[in-house]
Order: structure tokens, then C-alpha cells, then sequence
């Protein structure tokens, strides 16, 4: 096995990274053709959603297989090599298993615990199969990934670790407010049909939204959704669809809006949102200036211009410091710096009995000032500026959540009067520092449980055609000497034939069975796959042959395969 994962996700990469160099489906099923048509790679899978884009294959050579991959990621994205290479991870064999394992357990997701990359995961599988471009190794892996990712949901409590990024951002956009209760009874429109925004709708309809309406490029999947959430069993929701032109004016009537769509241009302008906002206020909503440094920056120290008797030029004094700091002092010669310390201790200075008696006397001075200082207050404090009087931001009246990646909504409609915008790039900011659960430590135990056996599994497998090549040698070698046999001895009757038989072929059997179920021992063991090639030589096993038990079993796979990911 030498399995390879070049990607960047959330964790490694900016939003604004993660959304230039994001794949639609199209640009996946290329990559995945021009993986496999280079030298490194045999087999190849992309996992995409919206806050990763990762490259599976099974290479040949490592360092060769990490350049090739990376400049075909550059490729396909559109992002050039040199840009997107700081922002670039690597993991391979175990590591790389073990990585798949944890991002289907959700544990390096956005919102950890988050089930939706199952999906994603299935789906990507999937992809590489209808490309032909998944062989045994890929194909075992994304397998067992889906596996692993399920018995972690099942078996512990990481769902309570996280929630869906759906409801994530959807208690963002409530502020923190059970969901339940906030969209009761409103009016939401769904953009987009497809995993995510099904999962959305979903959610919405659960939670209690008084009607839902689908816009989609695909009608027939809008309808589908649409008679979905009307016919489901756990909810009561009015839903309808409506084709992508009618967007505009659903905005006039709707109080959320979730976007998820796999377009690589914006879906809803800033003006387009104003015109929603418009229609329900009467009037254009004003635009807040977030960005307004001159209402953030520090106000001068309350201080300065203020204390009697300071010697200090207060105009010098750097803003939002204490004059009776280290920044106020730095620098004094030694009659100042006496001078200051005596202001600061409300006291004076006896001349006299200092003497001045040159440059040691001066250090002397400076240092015994220095101290004086330091006693009140000469570490840096910033002073509390003022506090600005900023003006009231209107409630706002259409909340937005944009799940897609690239964006679907102009990110510039959050500074509009009236309107809320819950993106991915906020979604990250607000889970950075999200509490783990202590399921997640039983989650990383599975986990490591699983690569560990996986990686066993994939050893002893890479030996089982060496063994079989054996076993079918030594069928031969059988089937040879009794012949021989038969020719030796013509009048041996069929039931001493069968006897003779059945006892050279449990004698061959004896003889092999302690090697060969050994061997398959120690190669399932890490270091164990020179087993193979040692059984080979020792035996002098025909390499054709290996290589035919391997092609009859990847045939068989391949059949079963087919049937697609369960």
C-alpha cells in the first residue's frame, strides 16, 4: 500500500483560498482522469465539499507522487502552484488512513461531530467507481472509511460533540436561540437542491418554518424536494417550488434564506438583497460602515494634558499609555528621569545629598530612579479609551446563510441596515474555539483501532496471491507425481488410487499449512511485506503467476464493486 493525500481544508487554508480553489463536479471527474493518467499514480479519489478539497491515490513513489498531485490540484483549481502550496498538506500510508478515518468520524470537521460528511464521503466514492479510476486499495478504503464513520456515531456520543453545519449556522443566525423557537412560523427560501440544501430544508421544516419554498437551475429536483418536506411525517410545512428567476421576488416575502448551490458566480448580489430588505422596510437600507477605524482606534490616555506638574512633554506621550509608564520613561536623560520619579512619588529630590559626581554618579542616580519607577507603575498599562457612542443597528428583517463554497451571497450584503449573513468564513470564526465533548477521545480510540486493523488487512491481503500461488504449485506437483504414479503402476485399482491420492495431498497440505498461515501472521504485522517477496524466492514461485491470482481476485472485486458503495 502506498496511499497519498495531498489536500487543503478549513484548518490549513484561509476561506478565501478554500472558495477560489474550490471544484465543481465536472473539474472533479478531470482531475481524477489526469491523476491516473500520470506516471506516480494507479488509482485516484477527490473528496470535495466545502470546506476541503483533497486528493486520494495509490502511488508508486512518494516525493514523485507528491509534486504530481500537488501541481494537479494548482491545475484544476485554478490557484497557481506557488500560491497554493503553503496551505497544501501530505499524509501517507497509515497517516493517510488514518486521516480519512478521522474526517469521517467528524473529528476534523468545521462543527466536529458533524454527520454530513458521510455523505460527501459516499459520494466521492461513487464518483471515482463511475470513472473507473477506484481500484482495490481506494476502493477498500473509502469502504471502511463509511464503515468506521458510522460505528463512531453509533457507538459513542459524538453527535453531542457538534451539530450539523446546518444547524450550526442556523443558531448563528438566531443568535445563540433554540432554533425550534426562533423560525417558528416564518417563511424561508431554500437556494439549491442538492445534499446540503436538502439537509437545510429539512431541518427548517422540522424546526417548524410555516412554508418553505425551493428555487433551483434543475427544476425537476426543486419539485422532488418540494413534495418531499410536503409529504413528510414529521413535519407540517407548505413547500413549493419555483424556478431561479423567481428568486428576486421570494426575497420580498422571505425571513430566511439558505443558499447552497454549485455555482462558481454569486446568487444573490448585495443589491439584491437590498431590494429584498427594501420591499419590507419601505426605504433603501442604509449601509454600515463595520470597517470605521477612526471610531475603533484608542482615545488618548485621560491623563495627559491633565497632570499638574508632570515634566514630561505630554505631547510625546504615546497614545493609550500611561505617563508613568515604561513607554513614557524610555529614553529619559538623568535629570529628567529624577525629576519624573519624584512627581511620581509625590515627593523631591535633595540635590545635596546625591551629589553629582560624573558618570558613575549618574548611573547610580538613573538606577536608583529606575527603581523608584518601577514601584509605581512603570510597567505599560493601557489606559480603557472612552467608550464610542455607536448608533443603534435596525433588527434585522431577512437573515441569510450561505453554505456554498465558493460563496452564493455577496458577502458585501452583511452590511446592510436590516440583514443578518451567516457565511462559512463566519461559521469557522465561530466554531474555533467550540468546547470537544469527551466522546472524541472514545472516537480517536476507534479511530486508531481501525487504521491499525486496516493496515493489517492490507498486508495480509498483498500476500494472500503468493500464497495461493503456492498452494496451486504444490496442487501441481501432486497431480504430477500421481500421474507418474499411474504410469509405474497400470493395475492400481481406483479405490487405492483415490487412497494414495487423498494421502500425498494430505501430506502437502500439513507441510504448508503452519508456513503459509505464519506468514500471513507476520505480514499483516508493520515491516510485513517482504514476507511475501521471501515466499516467493524460497519457493521460486512464478511471478506471472502471482500476478494472475492478483488480476482474478481485482476482477472479482471489480464486479462486486460495481454495484456501488453501500
Amino acid at each position: 500500500m502506498s496511499l497519498l493525500v495531498v489536500g487543503l481544508s478549513h484548518r490549513s487554508a484561509p476561506v478565501s483560498v478554500l472558495e477560489r480553489a474550490s471544484l465543481g463536479v465536472d473539474a472533479q471527474t478531470k482531475l481524477l482522469q489526469d491523476t491516473v493518467a500520470a506516471e506516480p499514480a494507479t488509482e485516484s479519489a477527490v473528496l470535495a465539499t466545502c470546506n476541503r478539497i483533497e486528493l486520494y491515490a495509490d502511488v508508486d513513489k512518494f516525493h514523485a507522487g507528491v509534486a504530481e498531485l500537488s501541481t494537479l490540484l494548482a491545475q484544476h483549481s485554478g490557484v497557481g502552484l506557488e500560491e497554493l502550496t503553503p496551505y497544501l498538506y501530505v499524509h501517507y500510508e497509515d497517516r493517510a488512513v488514518h486521516h480519512l478515518f478521522s474526517v469521517a468520524c467528524g473529528l476534523d470537521s468545521m462543527v466536529v461531530g458533524e454527520g454530513q460528511i458521510l455523505g460527501q464521503i459516499k459520494d466521492s466514492l461513487a464518483r471515482a467507481q463511475e470513472t473507473h479510476t477506484a481500484g482495490r486499495l481506494l476502493n477498500d478504503l473509502f469502504q471502511q472509511a463509511l464503515r468506521v464513520g458510522k460505528r463512531a456515531h453509533s457507538e459513542t456520543g459524538i453527535d453531542r460533540a457538534g451539530q450539523s453545519l446546518v444547524t450550526f449556522g442556523l443558531e448563528q443566525l438566531s443568535l445563540g436561540a433554540p432554533v425550534e423557537g426562533w423560525v417558528r412560523g416564518k417563511k424561508a427560501l431554500v437556494i439549491g437542491a442538492g445534499s446540503m440544501s436538502s439537509l437545510a430544508a429539512a431541518t427548517l421544516a422540522r424546526a417548524g418554518v410555516a412554508e418553505i419554498v425551493v428555487a433551483n437551475r434543475t427544476p425537476d429536483r426543486a419539485e422532488r424536494l418540494a413534495q418531499i418536506l410536503t409529504e413528510g411525517d414529521d413535519t407540517n410545512v407548505l413547500a413549493r417550488a419555483v424556478p431561479m428567476t423567481s428568486v428576486p421576488f421570494e426575497l420580498t416575502r422571505a425571513d430566511v434564506v439558505v443558499s447552497c448551490t454549485g455555482a462558481t458566480g454569486l446568487v444573490l448580489t448585495a443589491d439584491a438583497v437590498a431590494a429584498g430588505v427594501e420591499s419590507r422596510t419601505g426605504g433603501e437600507p442604509p449601509v454600515v460602515d463595520l470597517d470605521d477605524e477612526a471610531s475603533a482606534a484608542p482615545l488618548p490616555p485621560t491623563s495627559v494634558g491633565t497632570e499638574e506638574g508632570c515634566p514630561l512633554d505630554l505631547s510625546a506621550v504615546r497614545p493609550g499609555f500611561s505617563v508613568m509608564g515604561e513607554a513614557a520613561v524610555a529614553g529619559m536623560d538623568a535629570a529628567t528621569l529624577e525629576q519624573h520619579a519624584a512627581w511620581a512619588a509625590g515627593t523631591t529630590v535633595d540635590r545635596r545629598r546625591t551629589g553629582r559626581g560624573g558618570p558613575e554618579a549618574d548611573a547610580e542616580l538613573i538606577g536608583a530612579l529606575a527603581a523608584t519607577a518601577s514601584t509605581v507603575g512603570r510597567i505599560p498599562e493601557r489606559r480603557r479609551p472612552e467608550p464610542v457612542a455607536e448608533p443603534p443597528r435596525p433588527e434585522p428583517v431577512l437573515f441569510l446563510l450561505d453554505l456554498a463554497m465558493p460563496r452564493d451571497i455577496d458577502a458585501a450584503a452583511h452590511r446592510l441596515a436590516g440583514v443578518r449573513l451567516v457565511d462559512i468564513e463566519s461559521l469557522a470564526e465561530a466554531s474555533a474555539d467550540a468546547p470537544m465533548a469527551a466522546d472524541v477521545d472514545q472516537v480517536r480510540r476507534i479511530v486508531s483501532d481501525e487504521v491499525a486493523a486496516f493496515g493489517a488487512a492490507q498486508r495480509a491481503a498483498h500476500i494472500t496471491p503468493t500464497v495461493v500461488a503456492l498452494r496451486s504449485m504444490a496442487a501441481d506437483v501432486v497431480a504430477g507425481e500421481i500421474a507418474r504414479l499411474e504410469g509405474r503402476l497400470p493395475g492400481l485399482d481406483d479405490k487405492h488410487r483415490a487412497e494414495i491420492t487423498q494421502t500425498v495431498r494430505r501430506v502437502v497440505d500439513k507441510l504448508l499449512h503452519a508456513p503459509t498461515v505464519r506468514v500471513k501472521q507476520l505480514a499483516a504485522e508493520p515491516g510485513g511485506a517482504g514476507y511475501a517477496d521471501a515466499l516467493r524466492t524460497l519457493f521460486d514461485l512464478d511471478p506471472e503467476t502471482v500476478a494472475s491470482v492478483s488480476r482474478a481476485e481485482e476482477s472479482t472485486e471489480k464486479n462486486a464493486e460495481n454495484r456501488g458503495p453501500g
